[in-house]
Formats: C-alpha cells, sequence, structure tokens
C-alpha cells in the first residue's frame, strides 16, 4: 500500500455519537431478532437448508442493510448450489487516488446450544442485561455485518473520502469455512486489489482499549473410535476378560498427551514462538496480568468456611497467555457410547468414542498434523481392538503480517480516540479459517483482525454475550482505521 497517510476528517466524538445512537436504535433490536434464530452451523444441523433457518438470518440482515440506504452500497446474497449462502456488499471509493479495497468480514452460522445457561438466560431468548447482550451468536458473530454498515454510515455522513470497501459475511465460519474457498474463487475479480482486510471475529483482552489480532491457532479435529464387541455384555461375566473399550481410548490418547501435564507429545505440533510475538505477548501479559486466567467460570465450592477451586495450568501471566495463543492441546468436545447416568446399568460397553479437537499453534500446518494424528492413533491397536479416526478435518493457524506504519498510526489514533488508551495485541487460541485464506491469496494485504469477545463474553458456551459498549466503541474505531487507508 502507499505509505502516504491522508489526513483525518473524522471527529472522533461525532462517530461515537453517531454509532451509538444506531446501536440502540436499530442494532440491539436486531441483534436481539437474530438472537432468536438457532441459525447453528452446517456441522451442527444437516438439515440447515430445510430448516431455513440460515436462510432466515441472512435475509434479515440484508433487508437492513438495504433499509440504511447506504450511498453507493450494493448488495447481493450469493448462492452457489448446495452451499450456504454469503453476504456480499460493496461501495466504490470516494478517494480519487485509492486503488485497493478494504475487505470486511463477518459471518451469521452460529455454534450450537450448549448447556449450563443461568436460569434467566437461554441461547435463543436475548436478554440485555447492563450492557451486556445474551444469547447465542450475537458476539459470534451476528454483530459484525451491523457494525460495518455503521462505520461505513459514518464515513459518509461527514463526508469522509474513503477506498473501496467490500464485505464478506459467510454462513459456514462454524464449521470450518468449508463453503467459503469457493465463493472467494467465484468473487475474486470483485474484491479487487485488497490492501486491508478488517475481520470482526475475534477477541480482546478486556474491555479497555482496542485489540488487534495478532495470531491465530489452528486445528485438527476427528472422532476417535474404539470397539471391542458387538454388543453390550454384563459387566460381571466379562469384565477382566473383555478389555474396556475406554481403557483402550485412555492407552491410544497416551501416545498424544502427557496427561499429568497436558503437553503434546509429537514435536512436530509444536513451534518456535517468534520474536515479535513474544514481545507482544510480554506487553500483552503485563497489561493483563491475573485476568489472563482469573477471567474463566472454574468450578468452586464452599467447604466449612474454605473455598477450593481448580487451579489453572499455570499462573504466570506470560506463560498463560503463550499456553492458550502457541502451544497445541488437546480437548475432548464430546463423546459417544455412554448411556446417561440414569440409564447406565452394569453393562460392558461395545464402544467409546470422543469427538477431539487439537488446537495448532500458528505456523504448524493442519494438514500434515490431521494424517499424523490420524496414524498415531490407530496404528498398532491395542488387543487389537478396532481404533478409527475419522471425520477428520483441519484448519491452519495464522500468524499476522509486520504492522505497516500508516496502520499503527491509524489504529493507535483510533484506540487513544475511542478509549483513550493505546492498542493493544494478542494473539487467539481459537481459529478463523479465512485469514489463512486471504493471506495466500492477498499476501501484501495489512490485517486489522479484531472483535468483541472479551472476558467471561463465553463465545460458544453458556451465557455468551455481546458486550455493547465495547461494540460501539469498536465501530467507531473501525471507521476511523478506514478513514486513514491509503
Amino acid at each position: 500500500m502507499n505509505a502516504r497517510i491522508p489526513p483525518s476528517v473524522l471527529n472522533a466524538a461525532q462517530t461515537l455519537d453517531q454509532v451509538s445512537v444506531l446501536w440502540d436504535d436499530q442494532i440491539v433490536p436486531c441483534l436481539q431478532d437474530y438472537i432468536r434464530v438457532p441459525a447453528k452451523s452446517p456441522m451442527f444441523d444437516a438439515d440447515w437448508e430445510a430448516h431455513g433457518y440460515i436462510d432466515t438470518v441472512v435475509r434479515s440482515t440484508a433487508a437492513w442493510i438495504e433499509a440504511q440506504n447506504v450511498a453507493g452500497l450494493k448488495l447481493e446474497i450469493v448462492r452457489l448450489p448446495g452451499r450456504t449462502p454469503v453476504l456480499f456488499f460493496e461501495v466504490a471509493a470516494t478517494r480519487a487516488e485509492s486503488t485497493q479495497t478494504v475487505l470486511v468480514y463477518g459471518h451469521l452460522d452460529k455454534q450450537p446450544e450448549f448447556s449450563g445457561w443461568r436460569s434467566d438466560l437461554g441461547p435463543w431468548t436475548p436478554h440485555l442485561e447492563d450492557g451486556r447482550l445474551y444469547g447465542r451468536g450475537g458476539a459470534d458473530d451476528g454483530y459484525a455485518a451491523y457494525a460495518a454498515i455503521a462505520a461505513i454510515q459514518a464515513l459518509k455522513t461527514q463526508n469522509a473520502p474513503h477506498p473501496r470497501i467490500v464485505g464478506l459475511i459467510e454462513t459456514c465460519e462454524e464449521s470450518g469455512s468449508y463453503d467459503l474457498l469457493p465463493y472467494i474463487d467465484l468473487l475474486k475479480p470483485r474484491l479487487g486489489d485488497v490492501g486491508l482486510v478488517v475481520c470482526l471475529d475475534s477477541g480482546a483482552g478486556n474491555y479497555d482499549q482496542l485489540w488487534i489480532t495478532s495470531s491465530l491457532r489452528g486445528m485438527a479435529s476427528g472422532v476417535l473410535k474404539v470397539e471391542v464387541l458387538t454388543e453390550g455384555v454384563h459387566s460381571g461375566d466379562a469384565s477382566g476378560l473383555v478389555p474396556s473399550s475406554f481403557r483402550i481410548l485412555r492407552q491410544v490418547l497416551d501416545r498424544l498427551e502427557d496427561s499429568a501435564t497436558g503437553r503434546l507429545l509429537p514435536a512436530s505440533f509444536h513451534c518456535e514462538v517468534p520474536a515479535d510475538r513474544m514481545q507482544q505477548a510480554q506487553a500483552t501479559a503485563g497489561i493483563l496480568g491475573d485476568e489472563l486466567y482469573k477471567r474463566f467460570p472454574w468450578a468452586h465450592y464452599d467447604c466449612g468456611g474454605a473455598t477450593a477451586f481448580t487451579l489453572p495450568t499455570t499462573t504466570d501471566p506470560l506463560q498463560a497467555l503463550l499456553n492458550r495463543t502457541w502451544k497445541p492441546t488437546l480437548s475432548v468436545t464430546g463423546a459417544e457410547g455412554f448411556p446417561d447416568l440414569n440409564n447406565a446399568g452394569n453393562v460392558l460397553r461395545p464402544y467409546s468414542a470422543f469427538k477431539l479437537s487439537l488446537r495448532l499453534p500458528p505456523l504448524v500446518e493442519a494438514d500434515v498434523a490431521v494424517q499424523q494424528l490420524k496414524a498415531l492413533l490407530e496404528d498398532n491397536a491395542p488387543y487389537q481392538a478396532r481404533v478409527t479416526f475419522e471425520g477428520a478435518a483441519g484448519a491452519t493457524g495464522w500468524n499476522a503480517p509486520s504492522t505497516a506504519p500508516w496502520l499503527e498510526s491509524a489504529l493507535q489514533a483510533a484506540s487513544q480516540a475511542h478509549f483513550g488508551a493505546p492498542c493493544g495485541y494478542i494473539g487467539q487460541g481459537g481459529t478463523i479459517p479465512l485469514m489463512g485464506m486471504l493471506a495466500r491469496g492477498f499476501p501484501a494485504a495489512q490485517m486489522m483482525v479484531c472483535g468483541v469477545l472479551g472476558p467471561k463474553s463465553n463465545a460458544h458456551g453458556p451465557n455468551e454475550f455481546l458486550h455493547v459498549p465495547y461494540a460501539k466503541k469498536l465501530t467507531a474505531a473501525v471507521a476511523h482505521v478506514i478513514s486513514q487507508c491509503p
């Protein structure tokens, strides 16, 4: 990109006032309607097309965008046969010398319900309380399309010159964005020469400043299944002779993970932390301190006046940050073959299956990791049991390119203007498959990866919420950065 920074013509106070009014009067009510729709991602709703929930949220979002009458905006719902739809919009440049495009990204599909919601809350029941909008998907990532349009409208209201802007809002992100690449191929001629990507699907270290995501972990996932019988048998009759499928499953997982420490054993699943990321992590650890681990809903109880609680793997802020952003970690996110407790008789079960989610460091190639994972788990099964790792999928992580001087200046100015604090940089433990796709397709593009998923917002889990005051300031900050884009 041209290094020359355009003069700022946006009035920060006016921008924040305008987007705040739009959020209060229109966006929050729209997001409440959005939360009510169980628009689960295709991985969690195989009949998504017949149910029509994804189509409902896409059409509702499109209708709202069209109702804003943004000058020069063209909007289209793009559909490929058998694939989830995407929203695509474009706004022509008003800065004559600008030749590059700003791409704004978000998604509208959702994670499933999960359990454990507060008694007065629910995944499909919006509830606004103390500036927090509870419900599934509002923060991850239904707000993104609305915030993008609000930021563009602020530019238009103040007649701030801007480059060409396009928006890409998908509906398959929570399933790994497997539908997205065909749309990128289809739309690439219309995307133009992308010089800046504004991704609104990430998180924040706190709600006190603008946070930019500097890296994302990748993921390898699949279902590990151990079969020992064709049907269940009486445990008193068979145990001691028939090996437990769960014990075999534990043995197989011991090849992958040190169960005492959680360390992943294969060296190929690890990578060195780049020097610039280590410096940023040290600075961020200094800002956030013990909030890096206190933010989570640890299980605790009162035992005779003394509180017992689960300890984190580390209480060192820097190590805590690196553990969740640059270390591989294994999670079991689902199980099959286990009856619920009320129906668990004295039966030796025929099989055990775990759904595995392996988070990979940003620089580890997911496709290679998936192949290695399958071989490691399946080979030489104990007791010659049938061990399979199926439904395997992977998404490579992402490490941000070096920040151009103009973008660094714009981010710091936006954070100071709207938060009164410097911009912070933080790696995230999750995966946004689009970022890797865009990095390959537009290697020279700058990246503003940000979002509203701050402390306790709990995306994917119970009591997910959108921090509305932070979202307002983030929207204004996005407008400022776009106004500064050469």
